[in-house]
């Protein structure tokens, strides 16, 4: 079973912050790469986020500005992998103001957090709050919507002197299913299933999901009115979009039929839904529209957004610059494909490591890639600019730090995830080049978890081609086969291998690209 990250920082920081600069210089970028990546994960832990978030002060709690009575009148729900830990800490603070509340968490998390976490994670043995353990590997289940029928029970009893407090975090889709009737779950399953094998965008597939939900687009804000909802989220996706992030269920949208049929005509679906999916998009009233009830408005909803990539960026740039590094923030939305990923940072490592000697088109090259990857012409300007004026002077290594969710393209049957597999082909990038050998790359999920592994990503340098030639291991027969994982546990016995175990938390990928400011003679 795997461990879960410890909420403290870990030792060898720790050791190296007490006793001054000699020790943080006997690090190596390994070290390194991997306390940066800690740091970036120690600051979107659940508990973190919210005693960040949450103030009471009397029978005040102040969220995002705001201020809000409290009379023993809070209600809470919560959907996603990382809520357990938020209840927790949201509890310890509002105390006996807490009415009751209900939780939809992942299957198994909570034997997880009992045997292998850190105590904080978990919700005390008074609790007033019901979890539910649902969606097992990640899909709706029957568990999963008797947790979501129980959170709608609950938010349709509220009254307007409650208040409502919604924990949501990444998996909260999976954790909060609820078809408009008469469709059932597993006819709701297939179409978006179909949808997702057809080459669906994520906004595709939330405009049909919002269709068939009672809770998702809204939804659950609707339910709770006339009650205050204050929504408290940790975002893991890209650009932080409210509406996106489990579905939006407390961002209200107006579904238009015309939007839905088009998704579906769109990818050859409408001739093959059945019959109760089109009787409830042929409807013209407010079952599915989710027209607003009488007074109600937008007024009685707070969205917040409490942890995202970009926070833990910000802490990570905070920890590598005390630990002798440079940081330069190129983007939290990095996505497409990880060859073109890879292709980027490899890139911008040559442009790093040799300035003198890249060619004129280097640059050019660089800005090309920027759309394929989700990066802004100007991020990738700005971090040159820096790479260029960071050379030969100041800190032993730039540390280039960037986050987002790229894809992988599966051609094969191996095991691996996408952390992994843009560390093997960035080693292969970085591989071959005597300037590059001791760059240093790192990719991890902030969720302890890439693929069906135990591993969060991994940890490589330029040396990785020569390494696992002298130890009989071609890569390339691994990345054909997205077999990743296997490649990393046989080289070095696994060293390469990022394990920090179960998180606690998700907020997509962290990745570091560490540039020695100069570079040193070749090994032999």
């Amino acid at each position: 079973m795997a461990r879960v990250l410890s909420l403290s920082w870990p030792l060898s920081l720790c050791r190296s912050l007490n006793v001054g600069g000699a020790s943080v210089r006997s690090m190596s970028l390994d070290e390194r790469a991997r306390e940066v990546f800690a740091a970036a994960v120690g600051a979107v832990q659940p508990d973190s986020v919210v005693r960040r978030s949450l103030e009471k002060s009397g029978n005040r709690l102040r969220v995002a500005g705001q201020s809000f009575d409290l009379r023993h009148n809070l209600h809470l729900v919560g959907f996603g992998k990382a809520v357990l830990g938020m209840a927790a800490e949201t509890e310890r603070i509002v105390g006996d103001h807490l009415v009751k509340g209900v939780l939809s968490v992942p299957h198994g998390i909570q034997e997880i957090l009992r045997h292998h976490g850190n105590g904080q994670m978990l919700l005390g043995a008074d609790t007033k709050i019901e979890v539910f353990e649902g969606a097992k590997h990640n899909l709706p289940d029957a568990n999963a919507q008797k947790a979501a029928k129980r959170i709608c029970e609950l938010a349709n009893a509220l009254t307007e002197s409650d208040l409502l407090l919604v924990l949501i975090s990444g998996g909260g889709s999976a954790l909060l299913p609820a078809p408009v009737p008469p469709i059932s779950l597993d006819e709701k399953q297939d179409v978006t299933r179909k949808l997702a094998a057809a080459g669906a965008t994520i906004q595709e597939l939330n405009t049909v999901r919002r269709a068939l939900s009672l809770l998702k687009g809204g939804g659950l804000a609707h339910c709770a009115y006339p009650a205050q909802v204050v929504a408290l989220i940790l975002s893991d996706v890209i650009g932080d979009p409210l509406d996106l992030i489990a579905s939006g269920p407390t961002v209200h949208s107006e579904i238009q039929p015309e939007e839905v049929w088009a998704v579906l005509e769109r990818h050859r679906l409408s001739a093959t839904l059945p019959a109760s999916v089109r009787e409830v998009l042929g409807k013209a009233g407010p079952q599915w529209r989710r027209e607003r009830k009488q007074d109600e408005g937008v007024g009685h909803v707070l969205n917040t957004v409490i942890g995202s990539n970009g926070i833990a960026l910000e802490s990570a740039s905070r920890l590598a610059r005390e630990i002798g590094l440079r940081p330069v923030v190129l983007s939290p939305g990095v996505c497409g494909d990880v060859r073109s990923v890879a292709h980027l940072y490899g890139l911008l490592a040559r442009f790093a490591c040799a300035p003198g000697a890249s060619s004129p088109d280097l640059g050019t090259h660089i800005l090309q890639l920027g759309p394929e990857v989700g990066v802004e012409s100007w991020d990738l300007c700005r971090v040159m600019q820096a790479l260029s004026e960071g050379c030969g002077e100041g800190p032993s290594a730039t540390c280039l730090l960037a986050g987002g969710e790229p894809t992988v393209q599966l051609t094969g049957k191996g095991k691996g995830g996408r952390n992994q597999e843009l560390a093997l082909r960035m080693g292969m990038e970085l591989s071959g080049e005597s300037l590059l050998q001791d760059v240093v790359f790192l990719s991890g999920g902030t969720d302890g978890q890439d693929g069906p592994t135990e591993a969060a990503g991994a940890v490589i340098d330029g040396r990785l081609r020569r390494d696992a030639q002298r130890e009989g291991l071609d890569p390339k027969p691994f990345l054909a086969n997205n077999d990743s994982f296997t490649f990393f546990s046989q080289l070095s016995a696994g060293r390469h291998l990022l394990l920090p175990g179960l998180t606690g938390t998700n907020v997509m990928d962290v990745h570091l690209l560490l540039l020695p400011t100069s570079p040193t003679t070749p090994s032999p």
